[in-house]
């Protein structure tokens, strides 16, 4: 019991990118920072009011302090590191790990099991390694040339599990892997909807793609890039609504596809020039005239795609609470909300 007490209360206080000396302050120094240490090092244990001062400061349930560790999650790869605090990357970790340990205990409860076959062998050395998986994936799921409509609903369906994190916007996504068998991907919230498709993808690419071991980290994140690219928009149905070769495009062409393929408006250009639609000058006109006009860079960042969300983990925890699997307190242990909240939302039909 102290010893997963005392793992939990440090995770709980690093997912708030708090100092031992913070977190005392938050509970207004009812305890020392030496107490702290005894209870994260399994010294000791808090009485019953500063556990729930604790809960309280740490913006969680009691529960979570004593909820078993079930899970492991591996692979967890932080990109772009540079752009990251280290305190906001070890939150960012802690928050992955309590949110996959929650989506993997409600279905646990449920009995349901991993539904995750995609697996491709080919070995990716170059561009066209990675458009041949991409289509082949499309093919696959029965894409055909249109729209993903909603990203997140599609690698759900297919085992893949996706959590929208609340982080800073320095954050784009990561991926890895649950127990060494199924595959998660987080991406942040606080992004733009073609954002979060474009991470979404680009992390289901580091999960799919079986990449040559001579290729460097920049090689391997340039074909991240062409397999989104090739999955958000097939080169064929790109060119049938630009053209093979165009000097001039206009941005409303460009905001058409957008609204219906949910690409951003740099995503669409940088395509343009890579299947050679546009020229490597032309390129790099509009990214010149996108740094010196404002007004210009704002309609380019413009959002125009409904915000997705993953309801799957939530719609789990309703399920089970029908089913009488589990109990409101422990649906909102799970949800990390108040029993008030589980019961003014249940509506049973």
């Amino acid at each position: 019991m102290k010893q997963i007490f005392s793992q939990r209360l440090k995770s709980a206080r690093l997912m708030n990118g708090l100092s031992m000396d913070s977190l005392c302050e938050k509970i207004n120094n009812i305890v020392s920072k030496q107490s702290i240490s005894k209870y994260e090092k399994g010294i000791m244990m808090p009485e019953s009011t500063i556990l729930i001062a604790l809960s309280k400061a740490l913006n969680v349930n009691v529960d979570f302090f004593f909820r078993p560790y079930n899970v492991t999650v591996e692979d967890i790869e932080f990109r772009k590191k540079s752009k990251l605090k280290a305190s906001s990357l070890k939150s960012i970790k802690e928050k992955v790990i309590d949110e996959i340990e929650r989506y993997m205990e409600i279905e646990n409860l449920l009995h349901m099991e991993n539904s995750f076959h995609i697996v491709y062998k080919d070995i990716i050395k170059e561009k066209n390694d990675t458009i041949t998986v991409a289509c082949r994936l499309r093919n696959d799921l029965k894409l055909g040339e249109d729209a993903i409509s909603n990203i997140t609903f599609l690698l759900e369906e297919n085992g893949i599990k996706v959590v929208h994190l609340d982080a800073e916007v320095e954050f784009d996504g990561l991926s890895g892997f649950i127990n060494k068998t199924t595959p998660f991907i987080i991406v942040n919230k606080n992004a733009t909807a073609e954002r979060q498709r474009f991470t979404a993808l680009y992390e289901l690419g580091y999960l799919l793609l079986n990449f040559a071991q001579e290729l460097q980290d920049k090689e391997r994140e340039k074909l991240c890039n062409v397999f989104v690219n090739e999955m958000l928009i097939p080169t064929s149905e790109f060119i049938r609504l630009i053209g093979i070769s165009r000097k001039d495009i206009s941005l409303q062409e460009l905001i058409f596809i957008q609204m219906q393929f949910g690409i951003s408006i740099d995503t669409l250009m940088y395509k343009a020039k890579e299947v050679g639609i546009i020229t490597e000058q032309r390129y790099k006109g509009y990214c010149i005239k996108k740094k010196n006009s404002t007004y210009f860079s704002e309609q380019i960042k413009k959002t125009r795609y409904p915000q997705e969300q993953s309801y799957r983990f939530l719609g789990l925890v309703y399920k089970a609470i029908s089913q009488e699997i589990i109990s409101i307190s422990k649906a909102s242990s799970l949800l990390n909300c108040s029993v008030n909240e589980i019961h003014s939302s249940l509506n049973f039909i």
